[in-house]
């Protein structure tokens, strides 16, 4: 097998493996950013995942092949709603972030498996008939080398999080939205005395945090296990959660780091048709995208300082 064959399989892979990491990390960033610590990305990775599996399998008579992508729609607003209870608890009740988060979790898993006995009565869902499938991207894929790693066996949602990514920087980068949220994440009581408001901009932040979050469940399962099960969404919100620390709260660091834990997914996966990776047992390819996030949050990032006031409760009028 050649190099380029190599790449052929490895790129594509990565890419999607990579997609719902990076949405759910974006939706970190913007939580984190506003000063509420949001460990229960992995709840609505599942509430995601669960809304845009049900949905598809609702409607796909109905919307046909634009199925999937009405569904990441439903699973974002899903997402964005179920974020209101972590809202609710950290910043008007003033709830542990951590706490309030790992119910997240908890509450979503079992809501959602109670649900689906509910409505299937059974474990699981059924397999949808309409997810997102590898594509070959026209024009693009006859670019010389280039083309057939990267445009061609791939999907749009791949791209789309690559897109989504540079947007969101340039939002927190460049714009009076962006300095408002990173304001009050750094220095609420200063960002109070210029007039803004730091309920608002924080419940804002955890709202799109929500549907980043569902938008990355629903790419997985859409893209990935095209059904809905207690083992649908396994470790992938903290994976996400790892990205965005390993990428410094930074859009394009998670990019970098999506990547690299999409990475160590894909092998998991692909590992055993790679010549290099053959001989090499699965349970061993099978824990090392765990493996690789701890190494990397533990001994590769240097020092990563969360918003300054991240975690922390503002009470207006208090010093």
């Amino acid at each position: 097998m050649s190099l380029m064959d190599i790449l052929m399989i490895v790129v594509p892979s990565t890419l999607l493996w990579a997609a719902p990491l990076l949405f759910t990390a974006l939706g970190g960033i913007f939580s984190e950013r506003s000063g509420v610590v949001n460990i229960g990305l992995e709840g609505l990775m599942v509430i995601g995942a669960f809304t845009a599996i049900v949905f598809n399998l609702t409607f796909v008579d109905t919307f046909g092949n634009s199925t999937p992508w009405i569904a990441i729609l439903a699973a974002m607003v899903a997402g964005a709603i179920f974020s209101i209870l972590h809202a609710v608890a950290a910043i008007t009740f003033r709830a542990d972030h951590t706490v309030s988060g790992v119910a997240i979790n908890l509450l979503a898993t079992g809501l959602t498996l109670f649900l689906v006995k509910l409505i299937y009565d059974k474990g699981e869902t059924g397999i949808i008939s309409e997810a997102f499938n590898k594509i070959d991207i026209p024009v693009l894929k006859d670019i010389p080398i280039i083309g057939p790693i990267f445009f061609q066996n791939t999907y749009w949602t791949s791209f789309l999080a690559i897109i989504v990514a540079v947007i969101v920087w340039y939002i927190i980068a460049k714009t009076p939205f962006g300095l408002r949220l990173r304001s009050v994440g750094e220095h609420p009581m200063a960002a109070d005395t210029m007039g803004i408001n730091v309920t608002k901009m924080r419940y804002l932040g955890v709202i799109i945090s929500g549907a980043l979050a569902g938008i990355g469940g629903g790419v997985y399962a859409q893209s990935i296990t095209s059904n809905f099960s207690h083992s649908t969404i396994s470790g992938q919100g903290f994976m996400a959660l790892a990205a965005m620390i390993f990428g410094k709260w930074h859009p394009l660091g998670a990019l970098g780091a999506a990547l690299f834990f999409g990475f160590a997914q894909s092998i998991s996966i692909i590992g055993s048709n790679l010549p290099f990776l053959a001989n090499i047992p699965s349970v061993y390819l099978l824990i090392a995208p765990y493996v690789l996030t701890v190494l990397a949050l533990t001994g590769f990032i240097g020092r990563a300082d969360a918003p300054k006031a991240s975690g922390t409760h503002y009470i207006k009028g208090s010093r």
